[in-house]
């Protein structure tokens, strides 16, 4: 068994040669005439002056732009800071450059889904239909600043509505056609959409869900709505009754747009929305997050392009929902050249051998999944590389949890032994990473290569002092172009300002916990919010699941750590099991030895308890900080809302437990008030 930090893969010689990021150094020396001898010496600059840095990048990827920029960075203070101020550029003219260099044939995007079979979209193709729906929207009225929702599957035809609507200048925000009417309208009815893209409906694990009522509804409860553009994903009519104009996805393709040359792409400024994100909702209204044209460019042109090293004739695919930045993650490979492999379903339907089907006959090169997914194949006993051609295969991402070296373990062994896995750290907040990889590193178990280039990232403890080789606050200490630029709707900043800032001032606390070591590796342990103290020792929720690993009767696990009345600490771990196993005193003796022998006593749980599920939102994040909130006190309709559940039941059975008396003992009347 590989413990964390053990080396798993060296890159040769050639491939470090021949990367992007390889490319990037030796132009700086050429052009600018910076010389580094390494990642970190790039990593460093980039981050001393960061103003040259972005400059530079911005020549590199001839970025696009009606007028040029007046300052690279202007603003008093990091949540202000602007980005190009003066210049006009657009992101879906970006994503499309690459239109103009590909072959006729050459693919954009993979597609399939339970009820569609594989197909493939052109350049050519992509770009025809976004400048078609474009001219379309604009003869119906939508402009620049205009909001514009989805509620479709992931399917191309989200793809081409994101690249129309931003083309021209309005604002897309997504939510998945999964998603409840309250789910729903709790994001939209804070930006107002103008006309909402809505599929009828969509199947997930073999089963046709109709989402007309939804839709219905949904658009009953949006004043601000005037038209909606209807996918008939499960060939169902436009009810009767849906009270408002219904336009047909093929009757808004079907009239050809003008020519590549003709076509007019709106450029906007620096501060100009591009789309509007949405935070996981667990607890309170979700966040509009809102991001830039500018910021979304540069920082995913960067991850594509130099740190992912996609090129032109290579894919990437990543297991997502359209309610998920991962979606938008994906879709930003086209930056890069490379394709999207988009897939709509279950990810375990009809087995859990689905995606590298998916992988295997897409051709892909890039394969991302979460480190939950990795360890339901581990648990199944799959060998994807005896069962599937993944000779095209080069690179692994990983992302939306922790890693453990359990999980580069099962990918060497039963994926391929010689690829390079990405382990990625960031979020809705930025859409995209904070850190991640390096094509010159070796990869090391549970490790990101690197901080991101950019970003100046650094562990801190409380009083602001930064750690190297010990956990800490994760945070960034200077601006960054991928920062929002506000939330929707906050006045004066002030969600915005407490989400980020409150801690350290002028500090963007991220609120990860993270150890970053001597060359730069570093290692996310989970929320800091949901970091486990016990005894004024900091633990990360990760070290205490990657110890688990080896039991295989452990289906999932979840641990909180709780102030109790006293002033001490409570910490269960709740642990979920395979059919037919029960929790009895040698399975807890057992977990309690491997977390002290593996870990440290102060890793081994007050009690064990058998839960029938681990509670995760609809975007695979374990509800660690919501369980942590119910055990003192909160009500559960506060800690959490069913619709950004993947399971709505599966608090119910901690509530229960919260409720005990014995329980409810423990903690105080402050604390119960404050986690609510």
């Amino acid at each position: 068994m590989i413990a964390e930090g053990d080396i798993c893969w060296t890159p040769s010689p050639a491939m470090i040669e021949a990367s992007r990021m390889q490319h990037l150094m030796r132009y700086l020396e050429r052009q600018k005439g910076l010389k580094f001898d390494g990642y970190e010496a790039l990593w460093r600059w980039s981050v001393d002056d960061p103003a040259a840095f972005w400059a530079a990048l911005w020549d590199y990827f001839e970025i696009l732009s009606d007028e040029p920029y007046d300052a690279v960075m202007s603003g008093p203070d990091m949540i202000s800071t602007r980005w190009f101020a003066g210049a006009k550029i657009n992101y879906a003219e970006h994503v499309l450059r690459y239109e103009v260099e590909a072959k006729p044939d050459e693919v954009a995007l993979h597609h399939s889904s339970e009820i569609r079979p594989y197909s493939v979209t052109s350049w050519t193709e992509l770009g025809d239909a976004v400048r078609a729906l474009a001219t379309q929207l604009r003869a119906y009225g939508i402009e620049p600043g205009d909001r514009v929702g989805s509620y479709m599957p992931n399917v191309p035809e989200t793809a081409i509505a994101m690249l129309a609507v931003t083309a021209i200048g309005a604002i897309w925000s997504s939510a998945a056609p999964e998603f409840g009417v309250k789910t729903v309208v709790d994001r939209f009815a804070q930006i107002e959409p103008k006309l909402l893209f809505a599929a009828d409906g969509y199947s997930f694990a073999g089963r046709k869900f109709d989402r007309r009522t939804e839709i219905a509804e949904i658009a009953g409860q949006l004043p601000s709505l005037e038209r909606i553009v209807w996918l008939p994903y499960l060939g169902q009519d436009v009810p009767d009754d849906i009270g408002i104009e219904t336009l047909l996805w093929e009757e808004m393709i079907a009239k050809q747009g003008p020519a590549r040359g003709d076509f007019r792409f709106e450029r906007v400024a620096c501060d100009h929305p591009l789309w509007v994100l949405f935070s996981s909702g667990t607890t309170g209204l979700p966040k509009a997050i809102v991001h830039s044209h500018v910021g979304m460019v540069l920082d995913q042109s960067k991850q594509m392009r130099l740190h992912f090293d996609l090129k032109p004739g290579q894919s990437m695919f990543f297991y997502t929902t359209t309610g998920w930045m991962m979606w938008n993650a994906v879709m930003s490979a086209l930056l890069a050249g490379a394709a999207a492999i988009l897939y709509d379903g279950s990810p375990t339907w009809p087995n859990l051998n689905k995606l590298w089907e998916i992988a295997e006959q897409s051709g892909a090169t890039t394969f991302g999944a979460s480190p939950t997914l990795v360890k339901m194949m581990d648990d199944a006993k799959m060998r994807p590389a005896e069962d599937h051609d993944l000779s095209r295969l080069d690179k692994i991402v990983l992302g939306g949890a922790p890693s453990t070296p359990a999980t580069f373990e099962w990918l060497y062994a039963n994926v391929k032994p010689d690829m390079w896995i990405i382990n990625t750290s960031g979020g809705t907040d930025l859409c995209g990473g904070l850190l991640g990889s390096v094509p010159s590193r070796a990869v090391r178990a549970a490790e990101m290569q690197g901080r991101l280039l950019g970003i100046a990232v650094e562990a801190w403890d409380d009083a602001g002092k930064p750690l190297v080789g010990q956990v800490g606050e994760l945070v960034v200490t200077k601006p960054f172009p991928s920062q929002p630029l506000f939330f929707w709707g906050d006045e004066g900043n002030a969600r915005y300002y407490d989400t980020y800032f409150s801690t350290y001032p002028n500090i963007w606390r991220h609120g990860d916990f993270v150890k970053i070591t001597s060359d730069g590796g570093c290692y996310v342990y989970g929320r800091a919010d949901a970091t486990l103290n016990r005894f004024g020792v900091r633990i990360g929720t990760s070290e205490i699941y990657g110890a688990l690993v080896g039991i295989d009767c452990i289906v999932d696990s979840v641990i909180i750590c709780c102030e109790t009345a006293d002033g001490g600490f409570f910490m269960p771990l709740f642990v979920e099991l395979h059919d037919g196993d029960t929790l009895d005193e040698p399975l807890i003796d057992d977990i309690k030895r491997r977390l002290k022998e593996q870990a440290s006593p102060r890793h081994v749980p007050d009690v064990v308890l058998q839960v029938p599920k681990v509670p995760y939102t609809l975007t695979g994040k374990k509800m660690e900080v919501p369980l942590r909130k119910l055990l003192m006190g909160a009500p559960i309709g506060k800690v959490a809302t069913a619709d950004a559940m993947a399971d709505p039941r599966a608090l119910d059975w901690y509530a229960a437990f919260a409720d005990r008396p014995e329980i409810r003992a423990r903690f105080l009347q402050s604390q119960t008030e404050s986690a609510a």
